[in-house]
């Protein structure tokens, strides 16, 4: 069986992988990424370095063991480890095996590490946006019966991915949906009505929330939550949920508003939830919500299959 380190490098924290077989074996998670590396990746590199030294110690192997270190993420932008451009939509499996860049990295590693690049779409404003590390997600994600549908993949920055039917991504969007929470509710008067520790959702109270925002604005709605808590002595759930429900509906709409009639709906998990219901509840379209396994190895999956495509 295969060997492989992979490595997720995030804008804030990175996961280095040992993948056998395309399951994960172990995985260590180091809080430097990207934007640590703003005026040098000296420490990134260090970083990734005792990360790797450790996750091979505790498996009892050694790098020559492995058949090959594998990357993608923030770690191929400027401020990663090798700045790589974005290749462009469409694109799917094929043109990431195919643009894949294998670097010797001495401080890292002594073998070459292979990165897979981000995409980019071009043209006007609204038509023009990247990602990295989205796009290997998603192959780890999709799957041949899903067709022609639109990904949703929920995080710091929520990413509305349309694939064609060979699963080639073909455009998408980004919104600052998770940032977005936590600036709102951490660094606004919504901090005492809003608790991001709340684990359940009240689905009446998110629909309320989705449609309030929709009738009213997001800016009106959202100072409705803390109407809610103190007028009208709603609990931590029932104004968690309204706030997210209108944060959410711009992003709603524009699933509900798309032609393809399939979503499939990954990324954290309470959010995934809450997109998965007002989905379901405001549209006609198939939604199906991946588990939080299939999300947890969806990237050392699908930087698994580029590699290996075309290879077998």
């Amino acid at each position: 069986m295969k060997k492989y380190v992979t490595i997720d490098g995030g804008t804030t924290n990175t996961r280095v992988s040992l993948v056998i077989g395309g399951e994960i074996q172990s995985t260590v998670k180091i809080p430097t990424g990207a934007k640590k590396s703003i005026g040098g990746n000296e420490e990134l590199k260090n970083a990734l370095k005792a990360a790797l030294d450790k996750l091979l110690s505790e498996a009892g192997y050694s790098l020559s063991d492995i058949d090959a270190i594998l990357a993608s993420g923030m770690i191929t932008s400027e401020f990663g480890l090798v700045n790589l451009p974005h290749i462009t939509a469409p694109a799917g499996i094929a043109e990431l095996a195919r643009n894949m860049e294998s670097v010797l990295i001495p401080e890292v590693a002594e073998i070459p590490i292979s990165f897979v690049r981000g995409v980019k779409t071009v043209g006007e404003l609204e038509l023009t946006d990247m990602m990295r590390g989205e796009e290997t997600e998603l192959m780890g994600l999709r799957e041949e019966s899903y067709g022609e549908c639109v990904f949703v993949l929920p995080g710091s920055h929520s990413k509305l991915i349309y694939t064609d039917r060979e699963g080639r991504i073909t455009r998408f969007s980004t919104t600052l949906t998770g940032e977005m929470i936590a600036a709102l509710s951490e660094g606004t008067i919504l901090k005492d009505a809003v608790s991001l520790s709340c684990e359940k959702l009240d689905t009446p109270s998110l629909d309320d929330g989705f449609l309030y925002a929709n009738e009213h604005g997001l800016n009106e709605a959202l100072f409705k939550t803390r109407i809610l808590k103190n007028l009208f002595g709603r609990g931590e759930e029932e104004c968690y949920s309204f706030f997210l429900g209108a944060v959410l509906a711009d992003e709603i709409n524009t699933i509900i508003s798309s032609p393809l009639a399939t979503v499939v709906i990954g990324g954290r998990a309470q959010i995934k939830r809450a997109t998965a219901h007002l989905c379901q509840k405001h549209s006609d379209k198939k939604v199906i919500a991946l588990s939080d396994e299939e999300v947890a190895a969806s990237t050392a999956k699908g930087i698994v299959r580029i590699f290996e495509y075309g290879k077998t």
